[in-house]
Order: C-alpha cells, then structure tokens, then sequence
C-alpha cells in the first residue's frame, strides 16, 4: 500500500471528515485552494442474475432514461465487449445482457469495418441531447488491429496523432432493443496543437452540451499533459467520410511538471442556480474530480476524493468498508442531485486493494464497482 492510501486508511477509521488532501507536484495556475479529501462510498456492480460483474473494463458512463448505461474498452472478457451495459443505479444491477451491436451499412462499406466489427477499444459514452436513442463513442487504440487498406491508409494518415485514427463512432437503439453501429468518422488533430503518437493514452472521456457541442478529453499530450478538445456536431455532421477536425478547447486544465495526470471521464454540467456551465472531469491518476467552468469565469477546483470498497457478507475478521489503494475511475455521470462514478479495474494495481481475504475472488475476476456521492452546490461557486 502507498502512504498516501495508509495515511488515509488510518483517517478513514479515526475521523472520516478530517481526510487530508493528497499533495501534487502540479505547477497550475488555475487552482487555488484545495478543498478536504471527499470520501466515496463503492458497490460492487451485479449482473442480472445477482453474480458479480467479471471484467467488463467499463469506460465511461451515462445517464438514461433514469438510469445509467457504461461502454466495455477492448482489455474486457470477449463476452463483456461490443455491447451497451444498463445499470439499475439503485440496486447497482445490470438488467439482462445486451445483444452485440449489429454493423449498419455504412459503417459495413466504409474504411474501418474490420477494427469495428473485431476488437475495437471503445473508451466514453454519451447519448445525444436531441435524442435519447442515439448513443456515441470514441475509440482509441487500434494497434491491436490490421492495417488499413492501402486506399484508406493514404486517405486518413494525416490523423495528427496515431498512425491509426481516432474513431467517432454513432450508435442507434433499435426499435426492438437492438444497437446498431450506424456511422463512424475519423478524428484529425491539427498538426499545431502537438498531440503526439501516443495509442493507448488517447481520448478518454467525452461530454456534450444541449447545442450539441462535442467535448473531448485526451489522456496527454505531447508535453505530458492532459487536454481538452472540441467540435460542433452539426446536422450533416455524419453526411461526411471526410476527418472530423477539432479544435483546443482552450479551458483552463491543470497543467503538470512530471508524472501521469490524464483524464479518463467527462460529463457536462449546468449549475441550476447560476446556469453557468462546467465540466466535470476525473482524473484517475490522482483520485480527483476536477470542475472546470467553461464560460472561464470560476477557477478550476480540484476536488481530492478517495474510494472504499464494501466487504460484503463476510465476518467480523474484516471491515465493512475498506479504502482502496487503487481505484481508477474512468466514468461519471449526473443523474438528478447525485454523481455516478464507475472504474475500469487497472489489472497490474487491483489486487492491492485486498485487504480481506474474503474478497480476493472480487478483486481477481477484475469486479468493478458504482460509485456515487451528491453534488455539492460549491463546487460551483
């Protein structure tokens, strides 16, 4: 266990109120005061049929129609992947499994049908603000997959990033329940705002805004820091197979000397009192709920949170809850006054969370847990 997670297993049992914040090296101008660590409550999320969920690597979460609805990355279980998993936030349940997704005829005919229909790595999910049967998703590493075709290669190797684009991808329900993969558009970065080629830390979380305003969260850039970008989706925005093209979003995100500091979760945010708009971000490396106001009139808080996880039905050898030592959330959502966080179990840190013995199965079978806590009206101040 780090000392930072034995400082706060040892506050956790004297005072769960008094958790002191983690310090960063961060160099950021764009945060001030550091509120108390925020202890967050897990459970373990079920399967239909009351047995815990096995790897299903979830990466990124939703809310809809009054519930919650997360997207599996290409690391999950082959029967966890391709499909939309709808929570019951109450019971922390999924309702029955999901068919895979059916491959429309566009997506069938056009560059990227084999990633797709193999082994994409899908990473966020959000569902359109004009309408709640459309769901989209991002990908992000493809070097799990063959190359594209020669004619395809030379089309889209102006990516600005990895040799293999970044995918958009739109998803439809179907009137019988069914998902359909509909359309997918390749991302391009302008060569100016210096990405870098990096497979695996590419964009992570994705948020929108009511105008359909597309927010896009990268992992880190070229200078090791995390970014946001930005895009309109217009209403002929899926006519073309031409590069999506977005542009820096220029918030103002933590910016960092050394280390990981990515973002791995974004959700949209309007304040109900103020009506200003934020994002919500989590950055998984450091346990922190970053509130990032987009009108640029607040400073970015930095909100230290750490995570329990519950031992449930075992003796009283054991806690009721214990802090975790790794949790990595990579999803969040609002749903009413609560916010909803899920993690993508990091397989080479998850075992250090086992603390009693009786929970060992959890943590091998790479179980992940729902999350949530209410918002707090001064995170928004």
């Amino acid at each position: 266990m780090n000392l930072r997670v034995w400082g706060m297993a040892l506050l956790f049992l004297s005072c769960q109120s008094c958790a002191e914040p983690q310090d960063t090296d961060a160099k950021d101008h764009t945060v001030t005061d550091i509120p108390p660590s925020v202890q967050v409550n897990g459970r373990w999320l079920m399967e239909a049929d009351g047995t815990i969920m096995r790897d299903p690597q979830p990466s990124g979460l939703v809310s809809w129609n009054g519930k919650l609805v997360t997207i599996s990355d290409g690391s999950a279980l082959p029967e966890q992947r391709r499909r939309l998993h709808i929570i019951d936030p109450m019971a922390a349940q999924l309702t029955a499994k999901g068919a895979v997704f059916n491959t429309g005829y566009h997506v069938r005919r056009g560059c990227f049908a084999n990633y797709l229909m193999d082994e994409p790595d899908y990473e966020a999910l959000i569902v359109d603000p004009t309408d709640a049967n459309v769901f989209y998703t991002v990908t992000e590493d493809a070097t799990r997959t063959g190359a594209l075709s020669p004619k395809c290669q030379q089309r889209y190797e102006k990516t600005g990033s990895t040799d293999y684009p970044t995918l958009l991808v739109r998803l439809e329900r179907q009137d019988d329940g069914q998902i359909e993969l509909t359309h997918a558009r390749p991302i391009q970065f302008p060569a100016k705002l210096e990405v870098g080629d990096f497979p695996n830390d590419g964009i992570e979380g994705m948020a929108i805004s009511p105008e359909k305003q597309l927010y896009l969260a990268l992992e880190k850039d070229k200078a090791g820091n995390p970014r946001i970008f930005t895009m309109k989706m217009d209403k002929d925005f899926w006519s073309s197979k031409d590069f999506a093209v977005v542009k820096d979003a220029n918030l103002p995100v933590p910016t960092f000397v050394s280390g990981n500091h990515p973002i791995n979760g974004l959700e949209f945010y309007i304040d109900p009192v103020s009506k200003r708009r934020f994002l919500l971000a989590v950055a998984r490396n450091d346990d922190e709920l970053w509130i990032i106001n987009i009108d640029k009139q607040l400073t970015t808080k930095k909100i230290p949170l750490y995570f329990t996880a519950p031992n449930d039905g075992v003796s009283d050898n054991c806690n009721k809850n214990d802090v975790m030592d790794n949790a990595s959330i990579e999803g969040l959502a609002v749903l009413g006054n609560q916010l909803w966080m899920i993690n993508d179990p990091w397989k080479k840190n998850y075992l250090k969370n086992i603390k009693c013995p009786a929970m060992e199965a959890h943590y091998k079978a790479n179980a992940p847990l729902l999350f949530s806590i209410p918002l707090n009206p001064g995170w928004f101040k």
